[in-house]
C-alpha cells in the first residue's frame, strides 16, 4: 500500500537526501553572482549562475565576515558550501560557507569601459544638468506599457498634480530593447513634454542591461527637455541614471520629482498671502503717519499760531536789543562828551601858551587839530548810524509796531497783562493806548 504523506513530510525528506548525499556537500561552486539582495540582518541573497543555468544561493550573516571583499553583481565567484532544501518553500539552494573571487563577468567590465567613457566625455557632469520644471503640464514616460511602473506615475501624480501623462511604450528587458528605449525618447521630445520620466523595476543586471547601453546614454543626453531616471531598486545603479537630469530611487519617487504636491503649493500661496496682507499694512502704517506730519505741518491754525509764537519772540528780541542799545548808546555819549571836554580845554589851552609862537608853528598845529577833530566826528557819525539802525523805532519805521505798558516799558510776555490792563501801542507815526479785554497764552 502506498505511503500517505503531507507536502512538509515530503521537502523534509528531501532535505534529508541531499544533506546526506556527499556529492552535494562540501564542494566549490564556479559561477557568476546575480541579483544580489543584502538585507538588514546581514544575510545576502542571490543567484549563482553560468552560461547554461543557475542557482539560488544564500550567504549568512556569520559566513560573510569570514571572506574580505564585498560581493556584487557581475563578479565571478567560487562558492563553497553544500545543496540544502528551503522546506517552506519547497525549493533547493547553495548554501554559501565561504568565497574567493575568481574574476569579473564580462557584463561588468562592459559596464565600467562604458562608464569611464563616458565619464571622460562629461555625460556625467552636474555643468550640464538641467533643472526640472517647477509646473509641468505634459509629462512623459518612457516604459513598458502593462508594468506597474506607469501605473505608480499616473497614481502618484494624480494625488498630487493634475499633470497630463504621455506614454511611450516602450521594451524594457531583452535583446534591442535599449531601440524602443531611444525611439521613445527622441518620440516625447518630437511631441513636446515639459519633463520625461525613463524606467522599470527591478531586476537581475540582464533585465537592467538595456539602460546601460551607449545609444540609450546618448539619447539621454540629447533630449531637449529634462529627464529623471527610474531604473530598478535603490541600490541598483545603471549608466542612464548617470547620465540623466535627475535619478530617482522608485517610479514613485520620480513621480514626486517631476511634480509639486498641491496641497504644498496651496500651503506656499497662503503663506505669500500673509506676507502681502503683512507689507501692505505696513506700508499703510507708514504712509499713513507721512500724511499725518505732512497734515500737521499744513493745518492753518497749526501755522498761525507758529506765526504769532515767533512774533511775540521777534517783539520780545526787539525789547531786549532797543533796551541793549540804549544803555549801550548813553554810555558812548557819555565817553564821547567826556573825551571833548578833556580835548577842547587842553587844545585852547597850548594855542593861548603858543599865541606869542611863530606863524610856521601855529600853521602846523591848526591842521593836527582838525584831523583829530575830524577823526572823532567820524566816528561819532558812525556809532550813531549803527545804534539808529539798531534802534526799535527803526523797526518801526518798517511798519511794525510794540506794546508797552504803564511803566512805559515793553511788553514781552502776556502773563504781565491782566484784564483791564491799559497799554500803550507804539507806531511808526504816533501812539495809542488801548485796554486789555483778555488774554490766552500759546503753550
Amino acid at each position: 500500500m502506498s505511503e500517505r504523506v503531507t507536502v512538509t513530510e515530503l521537502n523534509t525528506r528531501v532535505r534529508e537526501v541531499l544533506s546526506s548525499n556527499r556529492d552535494l556537500n562540501d564542494i566549490w561552486l564556479l559561477g557568476e553572482i546575480s541579483n544580489l539582495k543584502k538585507y538588514s540582518s546581514g544575510h545576502y541573497y542571490f543567484t549563482i549562475k553560468d552560461p547554461g543555468s543557475e542557482i539560488r544561493a544564500v550567504m549568512f550573516r556569520s559566513s560573510r565576515a569570514r571572506i574580505d571583499f564585498e560581493p556584487d553583481d557581475a563578479m565571478k565567484v567560487e562558492a563553497y558550501g553544500h545543496v540544502d532544501m528551503y522546506v517552506e518553500r519547497g525549493t533547493y539552494q547553495f548554501v554559501v560557507d565561504s568565497m574567493k573571487r575568481s574574476g569579473v563577468g564580462e557584463l561588468y567590465l562592459r559596464y565600467e569601459a562604458l562608464r569611464k567613457k563616458l565619464e571622460a566625455e562629461g555625460l556625467f557632469s552636474q555643468d550640464r544638468k538641467r533643472k526640472l520644471p517647477v509646473y509641468p503640464k505634459t509629462i512623459g514616460v518612457v516604459t513598458s506599457p502593462t508594468g506597474a511602473v506607469i501605473h505608480d506615475i499616473i497614481t502618484t501624480t494624480g494625488r498630487l498634480y493634475p499633470a497630463d501623462i504621455l506614454l511611450a511604450p516602450a521594451q524594457v528587458q531583452g535583446e534591442g530593447a535599449w531601440r524602443s528605449i531611444v525611439a521613445g525618447i527622441e518620440l516625447l521630445n518630437r511631441v513636446g513634454v515639459d519633463v520625461i520620466i525613463v524606467g522599470r523595476g527591478g531586476g537581475s543586471i540582464e533585465d537592467l542591461w538595456p539602460f546601460n547601453e551607449e545609444p540609450v546614454a546618448r539619447a539621454i543626453a540629447a533630449s531637449r527637455v529634462p529627464v529623471i531616471s527610474s531604473v530598478g531598486h535603490e541600490t541598483d545603479f545603471t549608466i542612464a541614471d548617470f547620465v540623466a537630469d535627475v535619478r530617482a530611487a522608485t517610479p514613485t519617487a520620480a513621480a514626486q520629482l517631476a511634480v509639486r504636491d498641491k496641497g504644498e503649493i496651496r500651503r506656499q500661496i497662503e503663506d505669500m498671502a500673509v506676507r502681502m496682507n503683512k507689507a501692505l499694512s505696513a506700508s499703510l502704517v507708514r504712509m499713513r503717519a507721512r500724511f499725518e506730519v505732512l497734515d500737521s505741518k499744513l493745518s492753518p491754525k497749526r501755522a498761525k499760531d507758529r506765526i504769532d509764537y515767533l512774533l511775540m519772540k521777534l517783539d520780545d528780541m526787539s525789547s531786549k536789543m532797543a533796551a541793549a542799545l540804549s544803555k549801550k548808546n548813553t554810555a558812548m555819549h557819555r565817553r564821547l562828551s567826556s573825551a571833548d571836554a578833556r580835548l577842547v580845554p587842553a587844545l585852547m589851552d597850548a594855542v593861548s601858551r603858543r599865541t606869542k609862537s611863530s606863524e610856521g608853528t601855529f600853521m602846523r598845529l591848526d591842521p593836527a587839530m582838525r584831523a583829530v577833530l575830524d577823526t572823532k566826528r567820524a566816528r561819532l557819525e558812525k556809532v550813531s548810524a549803527g545804534l539808529d539802525a539798531l534802534s526799535p523805532y527803526a523797526v518801526l519805521e518798517r511798519g511794525y509796531s510794540f506794546v508797552a505798558g504803564p511803566d512805559g516799558r515793553a511788553v514781552t510776555s502776556v502773563r504781565g497783562l491782566s484784564r483791564g490792563a491799559v497799554v500803550t501801542l507804539r507806531m511808526r507815526d504816533g501812539r495809542a493806548d488801548a485796554e486789555i479785554k483778555d488774554t490766552e497764552e500759546f503753550r
